[in-house]
């Protein structure tokens, strides 16, 4: 689940972009190649690794509310398992129907073990988790 960041983490990621905070997801290791993890923020996150390369998206399909973290990735694309809609896991773009709006995505960053998301302020996260 999410936790806050420890100081040392903290000298160990770059300034998180305006009007986000760095936001522990989970264990780099814990993230299952061409697959996703759903992470229980609110909204609901989820982060993909595709090789040595980690996403972070909104977790929500925005044609049906189902969580992308069930759904197949690969290439750089996850593809959601109730109607097949397809998002880019770089640009949240849409990339086949029936979803016609982006997800969010987050930047993230790997200090230590960890993996980060760059979360807006207002995203809700359970602390020392």
């Amino acid at each position: 689940m999410t936790a806050g960041i420890s100081a040392s983490m903290t000298a160990q990621l770059p300034p998180p972009p305006d009007g986000r905070q760095w936001v522990r997801l989970c264990p780099a290791s814990e993230v299952p190649d061409d697959e996703g993890r759903r992470i229980g923020t609110v909204p609901p996150v989820a982060a993909f690794r595709q090789g040595t390369e980690f996403f972070c998206i909104d977790d929500t399909c925005t044609h049906e509310k189902y969580s992308l973290a069930e759904g197949w990735a690969e290439d750089g694309v996850v593809e959601c398992t109730l109607h097949f809609a397809k998002f880019s896991l770089r640009t949240g773009e849409v990339l086949a129907p029936p979803a016609t709006e982006a997800v969010k995505t987050h930047p993230v960053a790997v200090a230590g073990d960890d993996l980060y998301g760059a979360l807006p302020a207002n995203y809700l996260t359970r602390k020392g988790g």
